[in-house]
């Protein structure tokens, strides 16, 4: 670089443009991987504070999780956004679906691969039930509530009519809410009476637009450059990711590092069975 273009340079600085990274699980409890406002929240205020920051990019790869963080990282990104008047470009890899997709949403445009997966705009519960595992090897279950509706779909007890209704219910107010969500980001993008769209179905990039649930196919680099010209800055701003288990204090008689792998492991096990509901 010359003299004069360090001089220019200096005198006219590139705008920047700062972009972090939502890769994995949404939860609230950070095992290694998990990602909530509690990881993201640093990383956030830095970003839209960075000098000449013009615009701050979200890269999001999620296949969902709790839906609770998502709409917390969500209202945090969007508070920031009107605060600093910043946009927000949005930007989907392999997968932005359920509650990835809800994060995606906080993107004043949105954008994705054309075989990225989206979508998946619905709501799920699983578990497991023992019952039978209980009664062949000999243990009995005891359990004592103060209030009729505080064993709801007890794992160890076998499942009533009545617990189904009951979480169906809490399931009907979730899908709500979400759907709402998406009309309200997606006003006018969308066909707010196509019932397909928040069936829980997901779809490729190239169908998502189609939809009107993304602005466009791009990648980061070219849709910043395109918009800010060839000399904008694209700055990685990190999150913070603990690696050990939040809630191990050192006590006399417990192995804090084995707890930790312990909650690691049963993290990664619930990580990984979300990510292959897209053979992924």
């Amino acid at each position: 670089m010359s003299a004069i273009e360090v001089i220019e340079r200096f005198r006219n600085p590139p705008p920047v443009v700062p972009v972090i990274r939502f890769d994995g699980v949404i939860a609230p409890r950070q095992w290694r991987g998990a990602m909530s406002l509690a990881s993201h929240a640093a990383a956030l205020d830095r970003a839209f504070r960075m000098k000449r920051a013009v615009a701050v990019a979200i890269i999001v790869n999620s296949p969902g999780g709790s839906p609770v963080q998502s709409s917390l990282l969500y209202r945090r990104i969007r508070q920031l956004a009107e605060e600093k008047r910043l946009p927000v470009f949005a930007f989907a890899e392999d997968v932005a679906a359920s509650g990835g997709y809800w994060l995606v949403l906080a993107g004043d445009e949105i954008y994705a691969d054309e075989t990225s997966i989206l979508g998946s705009i619905g709501v799920v519960s699983s578990g497991f039930g023992f019952t039978r595992l209980i009664d062949r090897i000999g243990i009995e279950r005891r359990l004592h509530t103060a209030g009729e509706n505080k064993s709801l779909l007890d794992p160890f007890l076998p499942e009533s009519d009545r617990d189904l209704a009951r979480l169906s219910a809490l399931q009907q107010d979730m899908h709500a809410a979400f759907k709402e969500h998406v009309k309200r980001r997606r006003v006018g993008k969308i066909d707010a009476g196509d019932e397909t769209l928040f069936s829980g179905e997901v779809m490729t990039g190239r169908a998502a637009l189609a939809k009107g649930l993304i602005d466009g196919v791009g990648d980061l680099r070219a849709v910043i450059r395109a918009r800010f010209g060839d000399r904008v800055r694209l700055v990685p701003v990190a999150s913070e990711r603990r690696r050990r288990w939040p809630f191990a204090r050192p006590q006399r008689g417990v192995d804090v590092e084995r707890l930790g792998f312990v909650a690691d492991l049963a993290g990664w096990l619930e990580a990984r069975l979300l990510w292959a509901r897209f053979g992924l």
